[in-house]
């Protein structure tokens, strides 16, 4: 499900400047813990991975190499290093980013593509499903938020880009390939 009305590339970047992403900020750890504690129990410091969408605070980058991981980090507005879409990962963390793709389709083949075999898309984003009113739903009034995902739309991902498996838990979701 898509969103029509779509803010200029600045007036997006401004909003994703004052977020206040502190990567010391233990709460803000917390948050996104439900990938970092998926990497670092299904992946070693000598995985290559990466943070793709870092944004303004990468705390998931801050976080695994606090773990001695290996980790890039990739946003188009704020570590906009296009080598890095080049090369090849072992895991990929993408916290809060996937609700903002333009072109959903693109950046998943793009995403499937950076992956060696065997290797995993660890994902976060609200989950829509039929008993949440649209309407009232927190998540769709952030104008940066274009895109929204079922557990439908996530299986359909699966089988389009050949996923072997992908798993939905509340806000985590994580293809293998």
């Amino acid at each position: 499900m898509g969103r029509d009305d779509k803010i200029d590339k600045e007036s997006e970047k401004l909003v994703y400047q004052q977020h206040e992403n502190d990567v010391n900020d233990k709460g803000y750890q917390k948050f996104i813990s439900p990938i970092s504690d998926a990497i670092l129990k299904d992946f070693t410091p000598y995985s290559r991975g990466l943070d793709f969408g870092a944004g303004t605070g990468p705390v998931l980058s801050k976080v695994l190499q606090d773990n001695n991981y290996i980790v890039k980090q990739y946003d188009p507005y704020f570590h906009n290093y296009p080598e890095l879409l080049e090369q090849s990962y072992d895991y990929i963390g993408s916290c809060e980013v996937i609700e903002h793709f333009y072109n959903p389709y693109k950046e998943f083949k793009l995403l499937k593509n950076l992956l060696n075999p065997h290797a995993k898309i660890y994902l976060m984003t609200e989950v829509y499903n039929k008993n949440i009113d649209f309407e009232s739903w927190y998540y769709k009034n952030d104008p940066t938020h274009v895109f929204f995902y079922s557990k439908e739309t996530f299986e359909w991902i699966k089988n389009e880009f050949n996923f072997k498996n992908v798993s939905v838990n509340k806000r985590l979701i994580i293809f293998e390939n």
